[in-house]
Formats: structure tokens, sequence, C-alpha cells
């Protein structure tokens, strides 16, 4: 019963195993952690060990790498679940020492509470722990290498044999637990032990029972035997990991596969002493900086079953702030000094001050502070708990001059040898330019106490050797001042008929005609008489008798700027403008044009000043039949002009009939045959004209008034833009004629504005009425007596 209930229950497994991979469409990587914990919950409350969990998922099909992977899944989710419980712990933790801290805050006086956050010491990266972090990185064993020569072959790996030649056979052989292969018609061969190439040699021994002469010169048969899926292997890792504990592994697998299973090191572990162990002895030491500064690789020697590796804890810790490539958390062992520790770290920075080094050192009592200079960076070892500072170098240089100004080379130089003086200085700057203001230059200096100094000299005086050369201090800035630089910008003006009016830098022995010339020639419109010059009058304080401040002189020039012309030729001088007026019978062409309903439209120029809109009419053929007078419009500079086109062309001396000016636009529409009542009536709408019919006709055509219409307001805009609006003659009402085209407006109050009269506004009109009423009374009884 018992071996039948066995048995049961491994069909049970192999039936779970075989539904939960074939959901998976036969990929672990597309298992969800969900399913994978499930999987393996159900897989260990079945009563299976590993092993046969991995045998039963064999069967299926999968190999090594799936299981492996199945198995890195299943660590990944331990860790994560393993966080997520400490993360829980910690934040409930935390919440009972803030409430602790809190009752105790009431026992302290106000100077001496203690603060929650001075408690907190945040956790700082340890130089090595971002190998194991990082979760793009993957140690997995490569399964698709070459079979390893020296590879040692144990229980459940996998030999594939393939025969080829005169004879073709191929046989897939797993070593069984006691070591042995199995080939059929064959004895087991023993292979535990022993290597691929050794087990290679004793399987084609045995295999020529088989076939004669194999791998023999002249048989015409070989055989090839190499390493299918590896076995599985169990390590034990203890210290100070992450995730301590036994992990089954491929039998590939080196000393940094597990530890990236095992998440590596942790706070307390080191990672210069991690140690092999294989039968009770220590085989290998591995020391993770010498891979992670130099690839080194030599101790990470492939693992076998039942090895054990161990964490130990950290010798010392020394962290590294400031200017260095990696600030980070360093361990340091036995006899390793500051220079060592600055190699881990990459070296400084191109801003790290090296002359002297701080270092915070914990002592039995308190802290300590040391400076270590330069020289002492080989020799000097850190302890446990060191904090090294590198501070950052000062911004300012220790030898730096500057020269700015009217010199060739301006810029910034060192006090060096051949460099310390003024007059060394202006030297190395290739000398005063022609311009410089000699009489006087400066030097900005710092004095001791930093205060800002300003120096003065007659540099001209100094290079000449009349006065005593200045020592030059570090940061000093000598300004050498330009002549052009000590007054006004100097320039001219020209303005009116030329090509390019404005302002022009003077220049000494300038004429009119240089001028003008810069100024791109004179326009068309040009005069060459009455050119006129100002000038001011400079006095520099002294006291005048006349209060003339400009002289104005004028020319005739001649237009060709010829040399000989005396008005070309006169001498400018600062600041002088320079006015060409405009010639008094020159006059642009101007055009207006005339649109609509004329038997020649199109744009015309205007012959005359006298010219009007009658003429233009008459210019353009006349009106043509279907032409309507009454709805003529004058457009001039965007503007509407109401004009009577009827009565200019019955009556040309009209004073309707305008002046034409440039640009006008006379439109003469066809006949208009609608009336547009827009404003204040019920429906906005445009009604066809008939003679005869009124305002109030067209008004009841739009529905009439709407409750805020303002019909006292009411106007009618005729075709040709004038509007008219409606009049009152005592008690009748006067409305405008509405033409052809025209428009009834009706205005609107406000919306807001309250209809009819309030109740003061009645009272005051009643009290006002009563008032006339008995004024009249009265004046009537006086009459009448």
């Amino acid at each position: 019963m018992k071996l039948f209930s066995r048995i049961l229950l491994t069909l049970s497994f192999l039936v779970l195993v075989h539904a939960s991979f074939s959901q998976a469409k036969r990929k672990v990587e597309d298992l969800s952690d969900e399913e994978v914990a499930s999987f393996f919950e159900r897989a260990q409350s079945s009563g299976m060990t590993e092993a046969q969990i991995e045998k039963a998922a064999k069967t299926q099909g999968y190999t090594s790498a799936d299981i492996a992977k199945m198995r890195s899944r299943l660590t990944q989710i331990g860790d994560k679940k393993t966080k997520e419980k400490t993360e829980s712990t910690t934040k409930a933790s935390s919440k009972r020492s803030s409430k602790l801290i809190g009752d105790d805050e009431e026992n302290f006086e106000t100077g001496d509470q203690v603060k929650i956050d001075s408690v907190k010491s945040p956790i700082k990266l340890i130089y090595g722990a971002n190998l194991f972090k990082n979760k793009k990185l993957n140690f997995e064993p490569d399964l698709r290498i070459a079979t390893p020569v020296n590879y040692i072959l144990g229980p459940d790996d996998e030999l594939n044999i393939d025969i080829f030649g005169e004879v073709m056979d191929n046989y897939n052989v797993t070593v069984s637990p006691e070591g042995t292969v199995k080939i059929l018609n064959l004895s087991p061969i023993y292979v535990n032990g022993l290597t691929v190439e050794a087990a290679s040699t004793r399987i084609v021994s045995r295999l020529r029972q088989l076939y004669q002469g194999l791998n023999r010169p002249g048989s015409g048969s070989s055989a090839i035997i190499t390493l299918g899926n590896v076995r599985s292997i169990k390590v034990t890792l203890v210290g100070e990991v992450e995730n301590p504990g036994s992990y089954t592994i491929s039998s590939l697998a080196t000393v940094f596969n597990a530890l990236y299973l095992a998440g590596g090191p942790n706070q307390n572990g080191s990672y210069r002493s991690i140690r092999v162990i294989r039968g009770n002895k220590i085989i290998r030491t591995l020391d993770l900086y010498d891979f992670l500064l130099k690839a080194d690789q030599k101790d990470n020697i492939q693992l076998k079953d039942q090895d054990i590796i161990r964490v130990g804890d950290f010798d010392s810790h020394v962290e590294l702030v400031g200017e260095v490539r990696r600030p980070m958390i360093f361990e340091a062992i036995k006899g390793e000094t500051l220079k060592d520790i600055l190699r881990y770290a990459g070296g400084f920075t191109d801003k790290a001050y090296t002359y002297s080094l701080s270092v915070r050192r914990n002592t039995s009592r308190e802290l300590k502070l040391l400076n270590i200079t330069q020289d002492e960076v080989a020799t000097f070892q850190p302890q446990n708990g060191d904090l090294i500072s590198v501070g950052e170098i000062i911004s300012r240089y220790e030898n730096r001059v500057t020269i700015n100004g009217a010199v060739f080379r301006p810029g910034i130089f060192a006090i060096e040898n051949g460099l310390t003086t003024v007059k060394d200085l202006i030297k190395r700057a290739e000398g005063p330019r022609e311009n410089a203001f000699l009489n006087r230059a400066t030097i900005a200096r710092r004095k001791e106490n930093y205060d800002p100094e300003l120096i003065s000299f007659d540099l001209g005086k100094i290079l000449r050797g009349e006065l005593a050369d200045i020592a030059l201090h570090r940061e000093d800035s000598l300004t050498v001042y330009s002549l052009d630089s000590l007054r006004e910008f100097r320039n001219v003006s020209i303005y009116g008929e030329v090509n390019k009016p404005g302002s022009f830098a003077f220049k000494n022995g300038m004429k009119i005609a240089d001028l003008i010339l810069q100024a791109k020639g004179f326009k068309e419109s040009a005069s060459f008489a009455k050119i006129e010059l100002a000038r001011r009058i400079i006095s520099h304080g002294t006291t005048s008798d006349t209060d003339q401040k400009i002289i104005v002189r004028t020319f005739d020039i001649d237009g060709s700027l010829n040399l000989t012309n005396e008005a070309s030729q006169y001498i400018l001088e600062p600041f002088d403008v320079v006015s060409i007026r405009r010639s008094p019978n020159y006059e642009e062409q101007r055009g207006v044009t005339i649109t609509g309903m004329v038997t020649y439209p199109g744009r015309y120029a205007i012959e005359n000043p006298k010219q009007k809109i009658s003429d233009l009419v008459l210019i353009a053929g006349g009106i043509r039949p279907e032409g309507y007078l009454a709805g003529a419009t004058l457009k001039r500079d965007s503007t509407t002009v109401g004009v009577d086109l009827n009565e200019i062309l019955t009556n040309p001396n009209s004073t309707n009939n305008l002046l034409l000016m440039a640009n006008d636009i006379l439109d003469i529409p066809r006949i208009l045959q609608t009336i547009k009542v827009s404003g204040g009536v019920q429906n906005p709408i445009a009604i066809a004209y008939q003679e005869g019919k009124t305002l109030q006709d067209y008004l009841d055509g739009a529905g009439g008034y709407t409750e805020f219409a303002d019909k006292k307001n009411l106007y009618v805009r005729a075709p040709n833009g004038i509007s008219t609006k409606r009049r009152r003659f005592l008690f009748f009402k006067i409305n405008p004629t509405v033409l052809p085209g025209s428009e009834i407006v009706v205005p609107e109050f406000p919306t807001t504005r309250q209809k009819g009269m309030t109740t003061a506004e009645a009272i005051g009109l009643t009290s006002a009425l009563v008032s006339v009423a008995l004024t009249l009374t009265t004046l009537i009884n006086n009459l009448t007596k």
C-alpha cells in the first residue's frame, strides 16, 4: 500500500508539472511570480524532494537550464518576500521608536530634546554592492559552450555518443547514481569522477566490442562523445550573505554564480575574504576587488557538490567623500594604505585639493581629526570607521595678473621670471596701441584685508624710464585707457532726401560730399539748393555774450558732387547735422481707382491737383445703365466718405464734388433691390424693396420691435453710407427716406436696463406734476381777480 501510494503521488505530481509548464507554453520566462510560487508550494506539499521535482520536470522534456532558471526565479521571489517583510518590520520598529522618543521628549528641557531625524542613519553603498544589486546582470553559467575537457562527471550528467563513418549510430546516456552509464548489449561503464576526456577513452574502448576498430586508423568508423545536459549540484552559503542557505545550481556554476543567487555579501559581509570550503578544507579564498578592479577571475573556481561558501565579517570599512571619482565605502584589509583605498576609488577628480586630506576618526571616547599630507598618503593606514574627505581646490590663481584696454594683446598672464613689473607686463602685451592714453593708467588691487584698492600712475613716464617701475601683485588688473574711450562717440548725421539717412562715425577731414556718399547719394526728389548744415557752438564753460548755441549754414551743391564745388568740399566737424530738402516742384505719381458700373473701371492717374470726382467718372467713360448712383461710395484711407454722386454729376460745382486724393477708391454698384433690417427687431432680415412701402412696413416685415428696442434713436443708413435719424416735430414722427439698398438700424438698450420707472421715479414725477398744477392754478386765480 505504501508503494502504491508513493506511485500514485508521483503520477499526480507529474500531471501537476505537465499542467504548470504547458500553461506557460513550455517557457519558464512566461510564468508569473504567483504561478512559480504556487507550483513550488504544491510540489513541496506533495512530499517530493528537490531532486525528485527536478527528475519529474526532466521527464516532461525540460533541460537543466530550464530548471536552473526556475530555481533562480524562486530565489528572486524569496528575496522579494524577505525584503517586504524586513521593510514592514523596520516601519513598525520606526513607529515604536518614534513613539518612545516622543514620550521621552516631555522629560527633556527645551534645549535637550531628541530629534527623530538625528537618530536616523542612511545606509550608504559599499563598493562592490552594485554587482549584486543590479538586476540587469546575469551570472548564470553558459550551457551552450563546448564540452570542457576537465569537467568531472557525476550522477545525472548526460553524454551524447555519436558514431559515424561506415557505421552510424547514436546513444544518449545518463550517469546513474552508481556512477555508471549503460549501453545496450554492454555491461555498465563506470565514469563517475572521470573527466570527459578520460570517460570518452573508457567508453570508446568498451564500444569496440560492438564496433571493431572504432576510432582506429583505417577502421572506417569513428565516435565522438560530448556532454549533454549537466547535473545539478547543491552548495551552501553561510556567513554574512543577504540570503544564506543551500542552493541547487548547475554543475558548471562558479563561485560568482552562487554569490549572485544569494544576493552577495550583506552590510557586515566581507568582499575581500570569501572562502570556498570543500571536504572541511579551505581550498580557495576569493577577493572580489581583484575582479572589480582588474577583471581577475583566477579564484572564481568551478563549484562541486556539497561545497560551502563562507562570507566572513569585514575587517574595516573606510568611507571616502568629496572630490574622488567613486565616493563610497571601501573595505580595507590589513596592511593596505590610503594610497590603496584611493586606487579603489578611482583616484582624485581634476578639482581635488590634494595638498592635504582630512580624516575623521572614531576613538574610544570621541571623534578625532587628522590631516594627511601628500607625502603621507602612501604610508598612512586607515582604521575601521575612518571618514576621509577630499576637498576642492580654491577657485583663484596664485600668480595671475590681467591687462586690458589699449594694448595689442590684452589678457591673462602669469607672474614669473621675466614678468614681475608693470613695464614687463606692457611688453608681454606687445606694447600700447597708437590711441593709448599714456598720461594715466590704473591698477585694481586687493589689500591684505581684501579691501579693493586703485593705484593710478603716469604710464608714459614709466615706459620712458622717468618714473620707477611698479611691482605686480597676485590678481592685479592693469587697465590702459584709449583716447576714444575718454570722449563722447563722435558722429555726423544726415537727414532728408538721401537714400540712407542716419548717423555715421565722424572721421577727421570728412566733407559734406563724403557724408552724402555714405548715405548712398541723393534721391530723385532732392533739391540741390539750400542744403542746411547745423553745427554746435562748444564753449567748454567760457562765457559768451550771445545766446546763440547753434550755427546754421546753407549751401547750393552740385548734384554730381564735383570736387570743384565749394559746398561739397566743406569740411565737417563732430556732431554736424546736414539736411537735404525736397525739391518744391517734385511730385510722385498719384492714382485713384474706380470700380463697378462704369464703362472703363480701373486705376487712373491724378493729372493735376484740381481733378475731382466728376472728372474721374468722365475719364472712366461715364455710368453704365445699370449703375446705381445713390449707392456709390468713396473709400479714403480705409474710411467711407458719404458722397451724393447723383448731385455731383448733375451739378459739378456742388460741394460734394470732392478733390481726388491718392489711393481713393470710388465704387458704383449695380442697383440694389433689398432693404436690410437689423438691431432691436424680432427677426433681423433683408426684405425686397418695393416702391411705396414705408419704413414701418419694413419694420413689420422684421417682426416688429424687441423688448429692448430704442425706438427714438432709430436711423436709416443709405446705400452711400450716409445715415439719417428718425426725427420728431411736436407729436409727429418724421421718418427718413428708405432707398433701395438701405439698412434700417434699431439700436437696443442694455439687457440689464430696468423696464419702466422705479417707485422713486414715479413719486418724483407725480410730485413735479402736482407742483406744476398748483402753480398754474395760483397763476390763473391771480389773473381772474
